[in-house]
């Protein structure tokens, strides 16, 4: 098997043991290692999305096997990580090729820039021994609805905060998925909802102020959250206990979203509601088909 890159190609090379499969531990032990090396090199990088989760879910390491996130064998395909645009030019780039050859003795390659890259402002790059790739962020998080990340990377020493691990989630608009929705009740689980706490905590104020500047994105979430809600019964490897958790503190959640008073462009634009489009598409039915469990587009009238 290989990965090909318009004229580039790159052969996956595993270990026989393996079974074609890059097992778990190594996206552990790998993204640990990328923000490590990182670090003594003065770059702050942080990981993001479902590795992120998982990372800061320890606790309930259990729970997240039993979830099953991806239906295969493989539980991860691919590492997201977070840095600051000062990085973005020849930082990355460079770190990624001094890396691959410290570890692998050849370097990770870049993919070339594309417009949609260019537009979410990120690089990928490929394993060097194809067995999975890298999505680098620079500072923000551009999908749905925009995630800034200006002054938050130090907020925790391997991954971004727990508050924006789940807006990652809760901002996905167009199609939210079967491991999107595990991810997010992996994250609710294994953390307390607080106000003002960003230390291993959801921080609520923080989410309600976001939401009150932007009605779009208030949508989007709340109505993601409400669909968790619905959802989580269904899934067999839950609990009660697990659910009852879950359920509680995203109402703690919505109850203090709600509370924040919110500006006349907020309540103009709420009047409009979802007869005027709210997110920025970056899907379609031609490239997700019915990979989602619901599609919140499907409102807009």
């Amino acid at each position: 098997m290989v990965w090909l890159m318009g004229k580039d190609e790159i052969e996956v090379e595993m270990p026989e043991e393996w079974g074609g499969i890059v097992p778990t531990e190594v996206f552990f032990q790998n993204a640990k290692q990328i923000v490590e090396e990182a670090q003594k090199r003065n770059i702050i990088i942080r990981v993001i999305g479902g590795m992120g989760i998982r990372m800061h879910s320890g606790e309930f390491d259990e729970l997240a096997q039993k979830l099953t996130r991806l239906k295969g064998e493989q539980e991860f395909t691919d590492l997201d990580f977070m840095t600051y645009s000062k990085y973005q030019k020849k930082t990355m780039p460079r770190f990624f090729e001094e890396f691959g050859n410290q570890v692998y003795g050849k370097p990770f390659i870049k993919r070339r820039t594309t417009i949609s890259s260019a537009t979410t402002k990120r690089h990928i790059f490929y394993h060097p021994k194809g067995w999975y790739f890298i999505d680098m962020f620079y500072e923000i998080l551009k999908f749905n609805h925009d995630i800034y990340f200006k002054d938050r990377l130090e907020i925790d020493p391997l991954t971004i905060s727990v508050t924006d691990l789940l807006l990652g989630k809760l901002q996905i608009t167009e199609v939210f998925s079967d491991k999107d929705l595990k991810d997010s009740i992996l994250l609710l689980r294994a953390h307390d909802v607080q106000e003002g706490v960003e230390e291993n905590a959801i921080n609520a104020k923080y989410i309600s102020e976001l939401m009150a500047k932007d009605w779009g994105f208030y949508y989007s979430v709340t109505q993601n959250l409400k669909g968790i809600k619905e959802f989580a019964p269904g899934i067999d490897a839950l609990s009660e206990a697990d659910i009852t958790d879950v359920t509680a503190k995203i109402d703690r959640l919505l109850e203090i979203m709600e509370a924040k008073p919110k500006g006349m462009r907020w309540r103009a634009r709420a009047k409009v509601g979802t007869k005027k489009q709210w997110y920025r598409p970056v899907e379609h039915d031609g490239t997700v088909g019915d990979m989602g469990i619901w599609k919140l587009k499907e409102t807009v009238k």
